[in-house]
């Protein structure tokens, strides 16, 4: 069982999401509670790269499978233009596709790696 990177109750439910900082940047993370998160973020108790950078909004949110999943789908999205994370927010189904896509260019999980 996985749990919150930010408390130590059991997590079943992973989310990435996108919070929208006073100068218009982006910021991608992920949590179980992206609500509280924001709240967490709000009192300077979060990610140092938003501290600061108030007010801050959450604007974009997708459930995702589990904790594994959501940190791959964070550093790639992480990766993404600002224009892509702005897409994003605008016509969230985008999402799907690009996840999905993105998804099944992965290894899977126990496939050996390829000999160098």
């Amino acid at each position: 069982m996985t749990t919150d990177v930010c408390t130590d109750k059991p997590a079943n439910n992973w989310f990435i999401y996108l919070v929208r900082t006073h100068s218009g940047a982006l910021y991608a993370g992920i949590s179980t509670d992206p609500d509280r998160r924001l709240r967490q973020h709000q009192s300077g108790k979060g990610a140092r790269a938003l501290r600061g950078k108030g007010p801050l909004a959450l604007v974009w949110r997708q459930q995702v499978d589990d904790k594994g999943q959501a940190l791959r789908l964070e550093y790639r999205l992480k990766l993404q233009s600002k224009a892509f994370k702005e897409r994003l927010v605008q016509d969230p189904a985008l999402w799907d596709e690009w996840q999905r896509s993105w998804l099944a260019s992965l290894p899977q999980s126990g496939s050996a790696s390829p000999a160098p």
